[in-house]
């Protein structure tokens, strides 16, 4: 009797546009220090070959939004967040340019983000494909920043006019490139978690989202107390389950039904079947028993391994 062996799900490959995404877009001689002075990265010192992921916090340190900021020329900066945080974000910056010499806008009707993902994205990308994560490249009038790899998939942002032809590579299905940036655990705030955490409690800073030695921004005595004057007792891990999942819905333990151990910070649908999330959760919460999305008797969460080490607390 011959006996089948199951083939593994192969990884997504191929391009996608990310309707989901939106772009600000900061102009003027002043732009780059005007958002040093607001978000959690340094963006003065930004060359046009690097992308950094950024913070946007609240004065109580909460994460507002959260940007991956890269230099288009001396004095244009364009910074891509989720969609449905764009409005809100873009009002609340420019209450703050006052006097500065910074223009800024919406530019999601100007530009298109592609997400690219794979091998070979990587071989139509040529020279303009950046060598490490967050490193930028030109593709003619094209920006192309390297995000972190997911599940050893190379995966890039292509930033062109809403005018160019799509990438010429395999369509690449939403919900895959969404899977891949969940395992990526890059955590991205949309508007299901606005407020919701304060950057450590997502791995914020583990995955380059904030700077310690720069000057101040909104939020940031919080942030720095955070890091260096206690014990961390929340973090973001993956997780699978066999039920839908998604941001902003809350998580509980079985020991303590009666309030919520943490929040699901992104989730997607796997290719195989099932969910993959990357949720806020009380570290204790990790020590035994078990996890469940919405309610303990719902769908149980089954740990995933990060793609960063943890840094381990003194106690």
């Amino acid at each position: 009797m011959i006996i089948g062996v199951m083939q593994p799900t192969p990884l997504p490959e191929g391009a996608v546009r990310l309707t989901d995404w939106g772009l600000i877009r900061a102009q003027g001689l002043d732009a780059a220090n005007f958002l040093h002075g607001q978000l959690t990265q340094d963006v003065e010192h930004l060359s046009e070959q690097q992308a950094r992921l950024a913070g946007y916090c609240s004065a109580k340190g909460r994460l507002l939004a959260s940007l991956v900021v890269c230099r288009r020329s001396a004095d244009e900066l364009l910074l891509a967040c989720s969609a449905d945080l764009l409005a809100p974000t873009l009002k609340r910056l420019s209450m703050f340019v006052l006097r500065a010499k910074c223009k800024l806008s919406d530019a999601s009707a100007d530009l298109a983000v592609h997400g690219l993902v794979g091998a070979g994205a990587q071989r139509w990308l040529g020279e303009a494909a950046p060598v490490g994560a967050w490193g930028t490249g030109r593709l003619g009038d094209a920006s192309v920043v390297r995000l972190p790899d997911a599940l050893g998939l190379p995966r890039h942002l292509l930033i062109q006019s809403a005018s160019a032809a799509a990438p010429d590579l395999p369509a690449l299905d939403p919900a895959s490139w969404a899977w891949l940036e969940v395992r990526s655990a890059v955590p991205r705030i949309a508007a299901a978690t606005v407020e919701q955490f304060v950057p450590q409690m997502v791995n914020f800073e583990l995955v380059g989202g904030v700077n310690f030695q720069k000057g101040c921004y909104p939020g940031q005595e919080v942030v720095a107390r955070s890091q260096y004057r206690g014990t961390l007792k929340r973090r973001a891990m993956l997780f699978d389950s066999d039920a839908p999942l998604q941001p902003g819905q809350e998580v509980f333990h079985d020991a303590d039904p009666s309030q919520p151990a943490g929040m699901v910070v992104l989730a997607a649908p796997r290719p195989s079947g099932g969910w993959t999330a990357l949720v806020e959760v009380k570290l204790a919460a990790l020590e035994g028993g078990r996890l469940h999305a919405g309610a303990v008797d719902a769908a149980v969460l089954t740990p995933l391994t990060l793609p960063y080490a943890i840094p381990i607390e003194a106690p």
